[in-house]
């Protein structure tokens, strides 16, 4: 059972241990995430826009899930740092608490409100109507989902990104198997589904990975002796989680939504564009697997640190982080510019699918760095608790400098596609700048500035 203490050895040696697993985890999860776009576009153009445009919105929810994992991992790994195992205990149980209900509520909601939010960045017809479908399905699948990466982050808290890791290698095994018995059926035994087989067959899996990483939390030494009492909603604790919880939380949804905006953009250009970007983010969300790999092991890094007040840990943990990911960020390029043609064409050989998503890719190319550095800060603010800023950050970035900057592109300067591109990279390279101002203005108050 892994159970790192993060506050003692060597920086480089925790990065390593946190990081490799992590990224090799989230390669599994987003070739999950390929495969499904790979048998939507053998179903049609309009079933991998559909998918794209209700994975899009099942997103939207499921950013609780990775706030609360993200809020567990700073809180606990705080409490493990300051060596309080009954906080740690409580504030583990009490997230666990906290994600069941937040699934009932966000359960409700999506059933009423998914259909409205998909026919707001949509056109009428067929790959709308796949989307709705595939939406609804995908509901079923929101306990696996958010209850599963929560729980994660009270693991990655202990130092343990293995527990994940091997869960989603299982169920990227999984998907494979189930996608085209669900999606095709079995003559004689099981119906086609067409696209709702693929929606199915992540709820099957989805539903897998959560039970394996809830009994791997439960076998932790601050949950021995386990009763169902600790559950009962605690509300100052409660309180405490959606401190951490809700900026990190609506920082993703602004991030999600500002996605929708993209895909606003970009259904003048039909049904090819959507689908191109759908398979272009894929292709990116891959080659960004080794850089959200460091950053994130940087949170509980920090946390752990900054917890039991090793301020020189949390500067040279930063800094490390960075370094290596500049290395990373700089050997994706060449993939990006001269690669994208052939990698789009595997999952749609459509000429025009081909064409547009090149053109994000090589735009994306040269965002890379940033994006790295973004990541990076996002990490040492929740560690040093004041994921506040993380907000504010990305509400510039991903809410108004997206849909402003693609305005003026497009709207006003009479752009094609790659104004919607450069209207990111235009909000993505501001809203950097500002982070990095805040950065040091945090690490100023908290830790005595970024240098020691």
């Amino acid at each position: 059972m892994r159970d790192i203490d993060l506050t003692e050895g060597a920086i480089g040696s925790h990065f390593k241990a946190l990081a490799v697993p992590a990224a090799l985890g989230m390669l599994f999860s987003t070739l999950y995430n390929v495969v499904d776009v790979y048998f939507a576009g053998q179903i049609s153009t309009q079933a991998q826009a559909g998918l794209a445009i209700g994975f899009q919105a099942f997103f939207v929810m499921m950013s609780v899930g990775f706030g609360l994992g993200a809020a567990m991992s700073a809180l606990v790994a705080n409490a493990r740092g300051q060596k309080d195992d009954d906080a740690a205990r409580r504030l583990a149980s009490q997230g666990i608490s906290f994600g069941v209900v937040a699934v009932f509520l966000l359960m409700l909601g999506a059933a009423f409100a998914g259909p409205y939010v998909i026919a707001v960045v949509s056109e009428a017809g067929a790959y709308r109507d796949a989307a709705t479908t595939y939406f609804y399905w995908l509901i079923l699948a929101l306990p696996g989902f958010l209850l599963a990466y929560g729980a994660n982050g009270i693991l990655q808290a202990h130092g343990d990104t293995v527990s994940m890791q091997r869960a989603l290698m299982v169920a990227f095994v999984a998907n494979i198997a189930l996608n085209p018995l669900l999606i095709y059926g079995i003559p004689g035994v099981t119906p086609p589904l067409g696209l709702s087989g693929i929606a199915l067959a992540t709820v099957i899996s989805q539903t897998g990975v959560m039970i394996w990483i809830l009994r791997q939390v439960m076998a932790r030494r601050i949950m021995t002796g386990f009763r169902l009492s600790w559950l009962k909603p605690d509300l100052p604790t409660y309180r405490e989680i959606a401190e951490q919880l809700l900026p990190t939380t609506t920082a993703l949804m602004v991030m999600f939504v500002s996605g929708f905006v993209v895909q606003f953009a970009l259904k003048g250009f039909g049904a090819e564009a959507i689908a191109a970007y759908g398979v272009a983010l894929r292709v990116e969300q891959i080659l960004l697997l080794p850089v959200l790999g460091m950053t994130g092991a940087l949170l509980p890094i920090a946390a752990q640190n900054y917890g039991a007040e090793q301020f020189d840990r949390v500067r040279e943990a930063l800094v490390m982080c960075a370094k290596l990911g500049f290395v990373m960020t700089f050997a994706a390029f060449p993939i990006l510019w001269f690669a994208s043609p052939f990698v789009i064409a595997l999952f749609n050989d459509d000429p025009e699918v081909v064409r547009i998503g090149v053109s994000y890719l090589r735009v994306d190319g040269f965002l890379f760095p940033i994006y790295m550095m973004l990541f990076a800060i996002n990490s040492f603010l929740q560690a040093l608790k004041r994921p506040i800023w993380t907000l504010w950050i990305s509400v510039y970035r991903q809410g108004f400098g997206v849909a402003f900057f693609i305005w003026v592109y497009v709207g006003v300067l009479g752009m094609s596609v790659w104004g919607v591109w450069i209207g990111i990279a235009t909000a993505v390279t501001t809203g950097w700048l500002i982070a990095l101002l805040v950065a040091k203005r945090v690490a100023d108050q908290k830790i005595g500035g970024l240098r020691a």
